[in-house]
């Protein structure tokens, strides 16, 4: 479980973050939405550390994320696994060094075993035989897949997702939802989503928190999302159906 504490985050004179309290639980789809600018990617940035909040608590199973030696800190880090917006793969290297990386990184494990895991990680996630392709000569719903195989390879205890639909077709997005939400039950993960897809939210939102210039204003699942009486919201979800429909009839 991961709950956040008052978290504060200052950029100057702005303030993008201003006190949020929230808790993320294991096993379920725990999505973060909002409109641009909203504070959520800063949100998750303090999350798994690549920001350190101006105030409050990141609390993994107790413990406070943000005042944890080093040493603390990098094992921690090996439970956690994170799939970019863009996939993030490196391009020079070939499909199953990508989902090897952090296997390497952060562990010693035999490099027999390591294949091995990345076979297991590749079939998860139904790519088979693509081990040696170089990331351009794959489509982009398959490196959303490489992404997804990397970021399970270590076998995290927790899952962070930014925008993983980002750019791909509605179908291709079905497909990136089911597989995020098999791992996130298979494996008793805590999945936290950065997302704007609003299908994904109505068919996966199992904990859902809506963030509005930098405040939590909501907090609910995918059945009661609709009959909210929030008005920055329900502009949301107007705004968000808007381009549903758009990128609908872009994709015909």
């Amino acid at each position: 479980m991961i709950e956040l504490r008052g978290i504060k985050k200052n950029f100057g004179d702005k303030q993008v973050l201003r006190g949020i309290d929230a808790v993320f639980l294991p096993g379920k789809m725990n999505m973060i939405i909002g409109s641009s600018g909203s504070g959520k990617t800063v949100l998750m940035k303090c999350i798994v550390g690549l920001l350190t909040p101006d105030e409050g608590e990141v609390l993994y199973n107790g413990k406070d994320f943000t005042k944890l030696k080093y040493t603390e800190k990098r094992k921690l880090r090996q439970e956690l696994g994170m799939l970019f917006q863009y996939s993030a793969l490196f391009d020079s290297i070939s499909v199953e060094d990508n989902v090897a990386f952090p296997l390497r990184l952060f562990t010693d494990t035999p490099e027999e075993k390591i294949l091995e895991r990345v076979n297991f990680c590749l079939a998860k996630v139904n790519l088979e035989k693509v081990n040696k392709l170089l990331p351009d000569e794959i489509s982009g719903g398959m490196k959303k897949r490489v992404g997804i195989a990397r970021a399970i390879s270590l076998n995290p205890k927790y899952l962070f997702c930014d925008e993983p639909n980002s750019g791909l077709d509605p179908i291709t997005s079905t497909v990136i939802d089911k597989l995020i939400k098999e791992i996130t039950v298979d494996f008793g993960t805590t999945t936290i989503i950065n997302t704007h897809d609003l299908n994904s939210v109505l068919e996966h939102g199992e904990n859902i928190i809506f963030l509005h210039k930098g405040l939590k204003e909501w907090q609910g699942n995918a059945a009661e999302i609709r009959d909210t009486n929030n008005e920055s919201l329900n502009e949301f979800i107007y705004a968000s159906e808007m381009m549903r429909e758009a990128r609908g009839r872009n994709f015909k």
